[in-house]
């Protein structure tokens, strides 16, 4: 950290370190753990989609037409999965960047205080 930065309590001087701080977090993550952390966000916004679309498929009646059965299950299942793969795939409802960044978030914060202690 450069030590031009004063050590008094201004707020200019407080504001810089933190910014120094966080950006020394978010460099200290490796580009592994940003792609686990948006591989997991994505899993999740996935998972989520996925409940959502058993429970709709709770609330419709069985279709009359076909006769409904155990083939039809199967296929409206691995439907369903295809539909959730394709909306995660091209952002989904946006959650998973929110997870995404709140990760990084608390990741680089864990950096910081590492750094913090080691000062």
């Amino acid at each position: 950290m450069p030590q031009n930065i004063p050590l008094a309590g201004d707020d200019a001087a407080e504001q810089a370190r933190r910014l120094l701080h966080q950006e020394a977090g978010v460099a200290g993550l490796s580009d592994k753990q940003r792609q686990q952390a948006k591989k997991v966000s994505q899993d999740f916004e996935g998972l989520f989609i996925g409940m959502m679309m058993k429970s709709m498929r709770e609330t419709v009646g069985k279709d009359k037409l076909t006769g409904g059965g155990h083939g039809e299950e199967v296929y409206r299942s691995m439907l369903d999965q295809a539909y959730v793969a394709e909306a995660a795939k091209r952002g989904g409802f946006g959650l998973a960047k929110l997870i995404e960044k709140d990760i990084i978030r608390q990741e680089s914060a864990k950096n910081v205080k590492t750094v913090d202690t080691e000062e």
